[in-house]
């Protein structure tokens, strides 16, 4: 009983510094990117990139002391982390060409028609409209229809 009370107190005392060392780790790391020349200079990729990579070091030592392990395995650890959520992640599908969102509009338009909810001349006036860019985004497609 005394046993898995106290695994159970190393435990949630492992994990109380894990946590802390997240929160304070990027804190410490963004207080130092808050200096006079970060918000003076332009934000370059290789810079940024940088930048991102001292962040990701800082975290790592940080982790790894607290932790009492290596500096290394704990890198070598969260890169293989991060590796195995990119392979999870899916990828991201292609948007449809302007012709098949010209074609899609239009059937959409026909059906309006069809069913009595526009006139022709109306459906000819909102395809004009797309063609000549007069709807915001990609295709006329900056506002989305949240209630069917």
């Amino acid at each position: 009983m005394i046993r898995t009370t106290r695994k159970r107190l190393l435990v949630g005392l492992a994990a109380a510094g894990v946590l802390g060392v997240g929160i304070a780790a990027p804190t410490v790391a963004l207080a130092d990117d808050k200096g006079p020349g970060a918000s003076a200079s332009t934000d370059q990729g290789g810079d940024r990139q940088q930048r991102h990579a001292d962040r990701q070091a800082e975290f790592a030592d940080a982790l790894a002391k607290e932790l009492g392990v290596p500096a290394d395995k704990v890198t070598a650890a969260l890169e293989k982390l991060r590796e195995q959520r990119q392979g999870d992640r899916p990828e991201r599908p292609t948007p449809p060409s302007a012709q098949d969102r010209q074609a899609a509009l239009k059937e959409r338009l026909d059906q309006a028609v069809k069913d009595g909810k526009l006139t022709q001349e109306q459906a000819d006036a909102v395809l004009k409209a797309a063609e000549s860019g007069v709807f915001p985004g990609p295709g006329g497609m900056g506002h989305r229809s949240w209630h069917k």
